[in-house]
């Protein structure tokens, strides 16, 4: 394999944004790790996705919450390509709309955590490793417009302050990595015809499209940002 083709992984990948982002990006050339918490869910996207792209997609079973599996993976991949390229933090769960936060079930919000915020900063702990060793690293937390503290109101509560978390952890990677030349950013899909997020909404193809963006960032592109379609939102 050429050291020149990109590595990137897209974790909750079997569907939705994360499957259409990695669809983008192997069409872009990537080698994409598809992840998905069941095996046989990132082996069947990738049985669809591989004939309709040049670049190569490469299924792996990853369940976020899981600390030893994440490590694990991290080694496999370490193994296997020596490096990562791109991570795209994706999974995510509980669009909780019909909740409100005066009398949500907190064992609702702690797993909501679990897998919104945690699941992204144990992954991104565990490859950023890999990513120190790529000559462009960049990390992509896919977010929401709900964790914005500018535009937040009630509702949603597991799912809106996960976000607002992850926002957070956007910030702090991307000052702490600033010097590594690692660009972390958040992107919100916006409201898209998904799963999640409904029908009604915008295409996948246009919400992964942001997320692809923030992934093939050039070098002088920003770092520490929350940005929809390219340009920026509001914290």
């Amino acid at each position: 394999m050429s050291t020149a083709t990109p590595i990137s992984l897209v974790t909750g990948a079997n569907r939705g944004i994360g499957r259409e982002t990695a669809r983008q990006l192997a069409a872009l050339g990537h080698t994409v790790l598809l992840c998905a918490r069941r095996p046989r869910d990132a082996e069947q996207a990738v049985a669809d996705l591989a004939p309709g792209v040049p670049g190569r997609l490469v299924p792996y079973p990853l369940d976020v919450t899981d600390a030893d599996g994440v490590r694990a993976l991290a080694r496999r991949v370490e193994v296997e390509f020596g490096r990562l390229d791109v991570l795209v933090n994706n999974a995510a769960i509980n669009y909780d709309t019909t909740r409100r936060a005066v009398s949500v079930d907190l064992d609702e919000v702690r797993d909501t955590l679990e897998t919104n915020l945690f699941g992204a900063w144990r992954t991104a702990q565990a490859f950023l490793p890999l990513l120190r060793r790529s000559a462009r690293p960049r990390l992509v937390n896919v977010s929401s417009e709900s964790g914005s503290l500018e535009h937040m109101s009630g509702g949603t509560p597991a799912y809106g302050v996960s976000k607002a978390a992850l926002n957070a952890l956007t910030r702090k990677l991307a000052d702490e990595l600033r010097a590594e030349r690692i660009l972390v950013n958040a992107v919100c899909p916006g409201w898209i015809a998904t799963d999640m997020g409904g029908s009604g909404g915008a295409p996948v193809e246009q919400g992964a499209a942001g997320v692809v963006w923030a992934a093939t960032l050039p070098d002088s592109g920003p770092t520490g940002g929350f940005f929809r379609d390219g340009e920026p939102l509001a914290w």
